[in-house]
């Protein structure tokens, strides 16, 4: 659980990089410790990441997140119209990769829709996707993470979304074009903090 409250801090800080919120605000926001966050910013801060709760340097910050994370535990299917799906199910879920970035910033080709669900929804999703669809790979993934996934999801066009520090790094980790995708939102979100 230490890397990913370590994860919790990096997503809050990225969605606030401007150092607004105190150490003690993070704390409750990432559900851990004011004596963690002290920890996990003394080491940003030696690595030149950060500067208090400020961050420094978004691209790094990013690449030391892809270094800590683990790729989530999914399951595929193969659904007709999956995203009409999601337009009538009350399941709680946040969209990533591909389908929410082309409802961002219409770069990519939405080939596949990615979906964190919380863990205690898993059967209740699995009965929903094999009544519409079949099981194995195909167009549509469940993922199961830490909760925190959802912190700060946007809505978009009638479809939960998660927060865009969230949809840059599961970008990064899809590689190829959707990486290019990501430096393109990093350079959009953080214009103002990057030279």
């Amino acid at each position: 659980m230490k890397g990913k409250k370590q994860e919790r801090i990096l997503r809050i800080l990225l969605k606030h990089p401007n150092g607004s919120l105190s150490q003690y605000r993070i704390a409750k926001e990432a559900g851990c410790t004011h004596v963690w966050v002290i920890k996990v910013l003394a080491k940003l801060e030696k690595k030149n990441l950060t500067k208090n709760t400020k961050v420094n340097d978004i691209p790094g910050l990013f690449s030391y997140w892809l270094t800590i994370n683990d790729y989530p535990l999914f399951r595929e299917y193969n659904i007709q119209n999956p995203l009409d799906l999601l337009k009538t199910t009350s399941l709680k879920y946040a969209l990533t990769t591909y389908y929410a970035e082309s409802l961002t910033q219409h770069y990519l080709f939405p080939s596949r829709v990615d979906i964190y669900i919380q863990e205690q929804d898993l059967d209740a999703w699995h009965a929903l996707l094999t009544k519409n669809g079949l099981v194995g790979k195909g167009n549509t993934r469940i993922l199961l993470d830490d909760e925190h996934v959802f912190y700060a999801n946007i809505k978009k066009d009638d479809y939960r979304i998660v927060s865009t520090p969230q949809l840059i790094l599961d970008l990064l980790r899809e590689q190829g074009v959707a990486i290019e995708a990501a430096h393109m939102l990093i350079k959009k979100e953080y214009h103002d903090l990057i030279q």
